[in-house]
């Protein structure tokens, strides 16, 4: 810690946006970063508290504190070796993370949390920038060949982990271009593909093969892929979306998030819709059903498509706007979150409930009740509110309540790996190992429905077991 008195001395600051009217004109991101030496001052507010407890809240195991003291003494090249010791991408999580690490911050007591994300994101920045991230090739091959299905953060880091290790290795992804999740669902806004483009050059130098247009299950037979590998890694995400069984639910207008995010990602990147009927939300109406990122990812992509209105509709209860840090600190605790997406023009509904959708063949109402919740036996309950019912005029719905599982038609049914309770891909939490010797599970495909930051550390610690199964030993970081 270079500056003792750093917390009292400044104010946190944190990155800037563009105005709202000119954001939304494009999809492209808006945030401005700080300067230099603004970042050197938020570096000095992180205090020597004895207990990092930023390091319980970070899943991949940030050393936090390090490189904010680096950045503080303006010793940028080391702070990047630090920040890439535990995260191979801190592009993407400085970028969408939801920054548990500042709700854990000792700081954040007095609601003033260290600004740990926007030091991250400058890291990285300032790095690509510099030059300073060259592939890292290994000295040797050890002629094992490692499957990999699936491009997204988690399938992306065990790759780089298993391609350093000096093992051949292939990543199959069933798009027309790499990174999954990354580039086909988080909106460009956030992450502009830029950043995931100039990481797989990096990767390819290192040796890491990938392979297009390559769906396990469907065009690449399961045997295939796996009698040429000595192991194969399943990071294929969890991607079968929860639907809404109500009456209407089959009426043109009704479409799955996922396919409507991804669409506006194809057309930001010049690629063919592959056929699909076309999602816009242009001059409509448009109702997000559910609350979470990717309801808000939804919105803010609804209005730069130039949305008449947009409607969110939540079925629990609004948040406090604060957390009882009493209760929570320094875990990661139940407030009102509101997006910037949220900011550019949204009418958010809490207690909802849809009932079913009204149209002559195409969606025109959405009919809905509000609703009470309480607890019975120690468990939560819905009940509607009688009279609480009401209509929207709607021409576009968007179902956005999240994941129930992967898909198991194609690669999960041939293959024959158990699943768990939930459907997941049964696999230990510190093997990875599935029901079938030599195929491994990381990331959303073995955890359920989770956060970029957990699929990388599912990604890295997922190497390390199929560099040990392969090898009998992994210099691999844990």
């Amino acid at each position: 810690m270079g500056s003792p008195t750093g917390f009292q001395d400044f104010e946190r600051q944190d990155r800037g946006y563009l105005p709202v009217a000119e954001r939304r004109q494009n999809f492209r991101e808006f945030a401005i970063p700080l300067t230099d030496e603004a970042l050197a001052k938020q570096g000095a507010r992180c205090i020597d508290c004895g207990i990092p407890y930023c390091h319980s809240g970070c899943p991949v195991d940030n050393i936090i504190p390090d490189w904010n003291d680096l950045v503080y003494r303006d010793n940028w090249r080391e702070a990047v070796e630090v920040l890439h010791s535990t995260n191979n991408f801190p592009e993407f999580t400085g970028r969408v993370c939801p920054a548990p690490c500042e709700e854990a911050c000792t700081l954040n007591l007095h609601d003033a949390p260290v600004t740990i994300k926007t030091i991250e994101y400058s890291i990285i920045e300032k790095a690509w920038q510099s030059r300073w991230i060259q592939p890292k090739i290994p000295t040797r091959r050890t002629g094992k060949r490692v499957a990999v299905v699936g491009s997204g953060p988690a399938g992306l880091a065990a790759a780089q982990q298993l391609a350093r290790a000096g093992h051949m290795v292939k990543v199959f992804e069933k798009n027309a271009k790499i990174g999954g999740l990354l580039r086909y669902g988080i909106p460009d806004f956030k992450l502009d593909k830029s950043a995931i483009d100039r990481r797989l050059s990096q990767m390819q130098a290192e040796g890491v093969e990938f392979r297009v247009n390559s769906h396990i299950g469907v065009n690449v037979p399961i045997d295939r892929l796996v009698a040429g590998h000595d192991a194969v890694v399943l990071a294929a995400g969890c991607e079968k979306p929860r639907d809404l069984t109500v009456p209407g639910r089959r009426l043109g207008g009704v479409h799955f998030a996922m396919p409507y995010l991804a669409q506006q990602n194809r057309r930001n990147g010049r690629e063919s819709l592959r056929d699909a009927t076309e999602i816009l939300a242009e001059g409509k109406h448009v109702v997000v059903i559910g609350g979470g990122d990717t309801g808000a990812d939804c919105v803010g992509t609804a209005n730069r498509q130039g949305a008449a209105s947009v409607t969110q509709l939540e079925l629990l209860p609004r948040p406090p706007d604060e957390a009882d840090k009493l209760l929570t600190w320094p875990k990661w605790p139940n407030r009102l979150r509101t997006s910037t997406s949220h900011d550019e023009g949204c009418e958010r509904m809490w207690s909802v409930s849809t009932t079913s959708f009204v149209g002559n063949g195409h969606v025109e109402t959405l009919l809905g009740v509000g609703v009470n919740w309480h607890q019975t036996g120690g468990r939560w309950e819905m009940t509607e509110v009688p009279g609480s019912e009401f209509e929207l005029d709607v021409d576009l719905v968007l179902l956005a309540m999240g994941f129930a599982s992967p898909v198991h038609e194609g690669l999960i049914d041939q293959l024959g790996v158990a699943t768990d309770d939930r459907g997941n891909v049964a696999a230990e939490s510190d093997e990875y190992t599935t029901s079938v010797p030599g195929v491994f599970a990381a990331g959303d495909m073995r955890r359920g429905q989770s956060l970029v930051v957990w699929a990388i550390k599912e990604g890295r610690q997922c190497a390390r077991a199929v560099d040990e199964f392969l090898m009998g030993h992994s210099d691999l970081p844990a």
